[in-house]
């Protein structure tokens, strides 16, 4: 003879948790129904309807239609050269970031730094992460004049300050354990940092950097249009000559090697993590 199983009834939200997230997501709904004027996405139908739009489209696809000679005769050696500057820019931009970022995420920790460190350096990185990388380029560009130099510092400083933050997080969410173990010894504060913190966060600090690298790669292009290097100068000038042509086999280049990088940090963070 077989028992019936227990009818087990799901379990059920007490009220305020509920109210709670009435009280949010309705907020959120109201917030975008007022929003919906000034963001003037009553906008939206011309996407598809205007004649500008239209004319870009035509333009932006006919390198790719069958037998149409302006992708052969787009200029391949300047575009795939910009997209080099650019990853390269990107490369030495995280470089750096990282060399900024591993102090400053260990001195942003909890856990491991006194609160009268942690909390001012907490605000320095807020502050850092809050300006825009275009005005932070616009600053080097003054300093040093036009050029990728400009874009690498712009990438630092902003990255930096990301990375750090990020940094500062997985040193808080990390085993005390190994840290315990390693003071046990005698060993000082410089020694549970190297053999009990950075063995545990190296993984997800490596993650991390190799994630900006893939976005200072898409971002470094932005820079590149107000003169900080890489393929974004090629990029505006194409837009700016309306030669729609152009910028389709520009932005071809860029899909491709943003991917290459992609699948390059997959292979990678999956030998790691």
């Amino acid at each position: 003879m077989t028992q019936d199983a227990p009818n087990l009834a799901p379990p059920v939200r007490p009220l305020s948790a509920r109210a709670f997230d009435i009280v949010i997501w309705g907020g959120v709904a109201i917030l975008l129904i007022v929003s919906f004027g000034p963001a003037e996405i009553f906008k939206f139908p011309q996407l598809f309807g205007s004649e500008g739009m239209q004319q870009f489209v035509a333009g932006f696809f006919s390198p790719f239609t069958p037998g149409h000679e302006n992708f052969l005769k787009a200029d391949w050696a300047l575009y795939i050269r910009k997209m080099w500057e650019t990853i390269q820019m990107a490369l030495w931009g995280t470089f750096l970031a990282i060399l900024v970022a591993i102090p400053f995420g260990l001195l942003g920790a909890s856990n491991i730094t006194p609160a009268w460190i942690q909390q001012p350096v907490r605000r320095v990185l807020d502050l850092v992460r809050s300006i825009p990388d275009l005005v932070v380029a616009l600053i080097f560009i003054t300093a040093v004049g036009l050029g990728p130099f400009a874009g690498v510092m712009a990438m630092m400083f902003n990255t930096g300050g990301v990375l750090a933050k990020l940094f500062a997080e997985a040193v808080e969410s990390i085993d005390k354990g190994p840290v315990e173990g390693v003071r046990a010894t005698g060993a000082g504060k410089l020694a549970e940092i190297v053999w009990g913190v950075i063995p545990q966060v190296a993984p997800l600090w490596v993650g991390y950097a190799l994630y900006r690298f893939e976005s200072n790669s898409r971002s470094a292009t932005v820079l590149g249009l107000i003169g900080a290097g890489g393929i974004g100068q090629v990029l505006l000038d194409s837009t700016n000559s309306f030669a729609y042509d152009q910028t389709g086999c520009i932005v071809l280049v860029i899909v491709v090697a943003v991917s290459g990088i992609d699948l390059l940090s997959q292979a990678i963070r999956s030998r790691l993590l």
